[in-house]
């Protein structure tokens, strides 16, 4: 069982009161790897090969070099700098990574990734590529897989995910996400359940029982987590008032299908953007922890 993060070293230069919490990669990280000495690895970047399995090659170069036009980099929700290409190539890299130790050791996790938000050919929301359809392409052109689910219980709909698999019948695409919430524009997902604001632990839990039912019943032969913590109560962006016990409870769920099933499990990071983020890196870390209490 192995964790792969996505190091920091070259932080985005952020501006001040900007909603992105960088920091909280560095505090999950120093974190687990203090209780799981020597299960952390060090993730390297995507090629350029791996991105444009899902990405146009014409958006690839454009994040590389810079010349995203003013639309596109304000739609990513981040300025263009040298090291937001070294973060995004990296954060997919992670994810490739994890994936590789997932069907050699049966799960593995990723302590960044679950960059939904971004389509073929641009990205929004904080994401600029798609790992999660990234790992999908590579598990199949490396790995064999040939059917793919790809569970996503942020609290935003995963709609660059959705849109990249929607007319392909080997991928299922889950989001539970505030169905008021960001994206207000959604794409189709292979199965969608948008949740009221205010959504407690009762209602999330019974809603995601029976969209498990439905991923188990596709069978697939690999499973990729978004595992956001943006639907705990009080998160600034996330309008839901789940507990962190709720959180804990969605993971257990999540971990037993895939028991059930018995493949391959690659769990990667999302959205968390508490007030006080201390409960956000909290629950993220309970993510990991319970991962490897129940595959380690």
């Amino acid at each position: 069982m192995k964790l792969v993060f996505t190091e920091n070293m070259h932080s985005l230069m952020l501006p001040t009161g900007h909603k992105f919490p960088l920091g909280k990669y560095d505090r999950i990280h120093a974190a687990l790897s203090a209780e799981l000495p020597g299960q952390l690895l060090l993730g390297a970047p995507a090629t350029i090969a791996d991105l444009e399995l899902v990405h146009d090659p014409a958006y690839v170069a454009a994040v590389r070099d810079g010349s995203l036009d003013v639309a596109r980099v304000r739609r990513l929700g981040f300025p263009w700098s040298e090291s937001l290409v070294v973060r995004a190539t990296r954060s997919v890299g992670g994810t490739l990574a994890a994936l590789a130790w997932a069907m050699q050791l049966g799960a593995a996790g990723h302590i960044a990734g679950g960059t939904h938000h971004a389509f073929r050919d641009r990205g929004e929301g904080f994401c600029v590529f798609n790992d999660l359809a990234v790992a999908t392409r590579v598990a199949m052109r490396d790995h064999g897989v040939t059917r793919v689910a790809i569970v996503d219980l942020d609290v935003h709909q995963g709609n660059g995910t959705a849109a990249l698999f929607q007319d392909d019948p080997r991928v299922f695409t889950l989001s539970l996400h505030g169905a008021r919430n960001y994206p207000f524009q959604k794409e189709q997902s292979t199965r969608d359940v948008g949740l009221p604001d205010g959504c407690e632990d009762a209602m999330y839990l019974a809603a995601l029982d029976e969209a498990l039912e439905e991923v188990h019943g596709f069978r697939p032969e690999l499973v990729l987590y978004q595992s956001g913590v943006d639907g705990l109560a009080g998160d600034r962006l996330g309008r839901m008032h789940l507990t962190l016990e709720g959180l804990e409870r969605r993971d257990a769920r999540v971990y037993a299908m895939v028991k059930r099933l018995g493949v391959p499990l690659v769990t990667t990071l999302g959205g968390g953007y508490g007030k006080d983020i201390e409960r956000s890196i909290a629950a993220h870390i309970s993510v990991f922890r319970s991962l490897m209490r129940t595959f380690g």
